[in-house]
């Protein structure tokens, strides 16, 4: 009797023990698929916040403040010509804008892409020459409107050759945040968001070819 009673006790014990067993696993199994369900659903949000976010060394120089014309935010909600006149390192691309009566058309496209040269890449060009540019609005609407694609290009778009407003081709390479115009001309700010266009900054100008 004894050796049944011993053994009845010994398999009550080690069948509490299962059912403890069973449920810390349930305890233990629960958070980590809730866990794991969070960071599935959070990955979306950051990659869509990350796609739509400026990138590059020269995108510093941009105002920070919302309320400034030239920061990224005053930005999004202009179309393109009226968002670079508000942006401080863009105002020769501007004025040579507002020469060839141009400014309007950027407002105005459906939808764009936009290389747009800093004030210091202007400043490679010798000033003769630049004025003589200015003061040519055929030579400068050419100039200026190839730096112009009719379609908005997202950085994982970018690479790979695009045919200009202007007419002729102009070639990206590069991937990721790193990209260069014709071999030459760095984007110094990219992924920069307007009502009607993106917007990467370029350190050089860029010629179309004769």
């Amino acid at each position: 009797m004894r050796a049944v009673s011993l053994a009845a006790a010994l398999m009550l014990v080690l069948a509490g023990t299962a059912a403890c067993g069973s449920s810390d696993d349930k305890d233990t199994a629960a958070p980590a698929m809730t866990t794991g369900a969070a960071t599935t659903m959070a990955a979306p949000t950051s990659a869509a916040a990350m796609a739509d976010a400026p990138f590059g060394a020269g995108c510093a120089a941009v105002p920070t403040d919302p309320a400034n014309a030239g920061s990224f935010t005053a930005m999004a909600k202009v179309p393109v010509g009226t968002a670079a006149a508000g942006n401080p390192v863009l105002k020769t691309l501007v004025t040579a804008a507002k020469q060839a009566n141009l400014v309007d058309t950027l407002n105005t496209l459906p939808a764009g892409t936009v290389f747009a040269p800093t004030d210091a890449a202007f400043a490679k060009i010798p000033q003769a020459d630049l004025a003589k540019v200015l003061a040519d609005n055929k030579t400068l609407t050419s100039i200026l409107t190839y730096h112009v694609i009719g379609e908005k290009l997202t950085p994982a778009q970018l690479a790979g050759t695009h045919k200009t407003v202007q007419g002729t081709d102009l070639t990206v390479t590069g991937s990721g945040t790193s990209f260069t115009v014709n071999g030459a001309s760095m984007v110094v700010c990219g992924n920069v968001q307007t009502a009607n266009a993106i917007v990467y900054i370029v350190d050089t100008v860029l010629m179309p070819k004769a």
